[in-house]
């Protein structure tokens, strides 16, 4: 079924599916980076975390009616998902002032807002993936202003679905960020992944970091965390 190798990325190798042009695999790597790959380093057992929790999560948010490239989960690592042309926009939902938020504008850490902010950043490594408006995203992408509207209106759908999900897992949904992908037919679809990678989680009793920052900042055991995150969602499915 897996064909050859498409692409790999800092997190992900794709693969073609072989009779299927229309299908890739992504077969999640054990790789943890961070600050745009500045920091490197290999846990045993992550590909396969984020795997299952990122598709616990599609498979949650197909539920809830939110279209994804996502088919279904193939073994511990790998997902069978559509293939989409990524747009090169990473979204940012923030519920909760944390990370580059706070030192561009100030902002307290832990600080709630009102409402949930939207942001952009145009995905481009070698640029550090800075922070763009509406009218950047117009000429750096293919995107014109109906679809960044449903772009940013889904991924407010896609905030407050993970938030009910968080809370009952025990979690508060700090911040996030997507990225969305054209099916053949040039439908915008959710791609890439949800996970403890591309998330903040804080335990809603303790405050403690459940998501990459354990990596990122040296707090701790990252895959004991993914694990717990795993374990909670898996206790939440089994309620259900």
């Amino acid at each position: 079924m897996k064909g050859s190798l498409l692409y790999e990325g800092k997190a992900k190798r794709v693969y073609h599916v072989e009779g299927k042009p229309a299908q890739l695999i992504l077969s999640y790597k054990n790789d943890a980076t961070a600050f745009n790959g500045k920091k490197k380093d290999q846990f045993e057992g992550k590909g396969r975390l984020n795997n299952l929790i990122a598709s616990k999560i599609f498979d949650y948010l197909k539920q809830n009616d939110i279209s994804s490239h996502f088919i279904k989960t193939l073994n511990d690592t790998e997902q069978l998902v559509e293939k989409t042309t990524i747009i090169p926009l990473e979204v940012v939902v923030r519920n909760i002032a944390a990370g580059s938020i706070t030192r561009r504008l100030g902002i307290p850490e832990k600080e709630r807002f009102n409402t949930p902010l939207v942001e952009l950043f145009y995905k481009k490594d070698e640029l550090d993936d800075p922070i763009i408006n509406d009218q950047h995203a117009y000429h750096l992408t293919d995107v014109n202003k109906e679809e960044l509207h449903f772009i940013k209106e889904k991924a407010l759908e896609v905030n407050a679905l993970l938030a009910n999900l968080c809370k009952r897992t025990g979690l508060d949904l700090v911040d996030f960020k997507l990225e969305f992908g054209r099916l053949a037919d040039g439908t915008i679809v959710l791609a890439d992944e949800i996970s403890p990678d591309t998330c903040r989680l804080w335990d809603d009793e303790t405050g403690e970091k459940m998501d990459k920052d354990v990596f990122r900042e040296n707090l701790g055991d990252l895959i004991s965390v993914y694990e717990t995150i795993l374990q909670r969602l898996e206790e939440y499915t089994c309620e259900k």
